[in-house]
């Protein structure tokens, strides 16, 4: 799925509401994550494919044990145009996954950004490296000791959304939406088709044609 597609150029034309438009004309209308999720910068893009993390809580931390190995296996393995999704069981005060070393060690590997319920830390410094992350709060937690990834690569839940390796993640300003593997070519493909009527129609409104008008000839509001 992802070689047929030009995540650059998506980027700059796809936009999560019309995406999330579509999918409800596929018959998938539960695909936006809660909207407590939010970039730490509202000029970030995220548009990728996921690749899943799932965190429990924990209260102890064995003698030897580190907590970190099953979250750098995740990171280390990730490929060019992949997105960490870690569900955390959000909105929570507890689990905080990233931060600004997680976010390095995943711009060497061009990972299209992160999407996370948890919270995250570092915000300044990843805003300044311009890495699309987008997360369900902002909190200086480290995880040691208090979570820990206990799964990965496997299906999860992220804000309410279901979320499956390799499915197409597109998020921006508006939200995130998950789109589902088996159906992202024929989404991104309506979507694209969407947007050029949706064009259309903003073109005639504002030289002065009224809604019901545009409407009947494009049939999109």
């Amino acid at each position: 799925m992802a070689a047929t597609f030009d995540l650059e150029s998506l980027k700059t034309r796809l936009y999560s509401a019309v995406l999330s438009d579509v999918l409800d004309q596929l018959g998938y209308p539960n695909q936006a994550v809660k909207p407590f999720v939010r970039p730490v910068d509202d000029n970030s893009v995220l548009c990728g494919f996921a690749r899943t993390g799932l965190y429990m809580k924990r209260y102890h931390l064995p003698e030897g044990h580190n907590p970190y190995a099953l979250e750098m296996d995740l990171i280390d393995s990730l490929k060019p145009g992949e997105i960490p999704v870690l569900a955390c069981d959000g909105p929570t005060d507890r689990i905080a996954p990233w931060g600004e070393l997680l976010t390095a060690a995943s711009m060497v590997r061009k990972a299209a950004g992160c999407l996370t319920d948890g919270l995250v830390r570092d915000v300044r410094r990843i805003r300044e490296l311009g890495f699309p992350l987008f997360h369900g709060g902002i909190g200086p937690l480290d995880t040691k000791g208090r979570a820990e990834m206990m799964a990965a690569d496997e299906p999860v839940e992220v804000a309410g959304a279901r979320v499956e390796p390799g499915d197409f993640i597109f998020g921006d300003v508006d939200g995130v939406v998950i789109v589902p593997q088996k159906i992202a070519a024929e989404a991104v493909r309506l979507a694209l088709e969407k947007i050029e009527a949706e064009d259309s129609t903003r073109d005639e409104l504002l030289a002065g044609a009224s809604l019901r008008s545009v409407f009947e000839r494009h049939g999109v509001l």
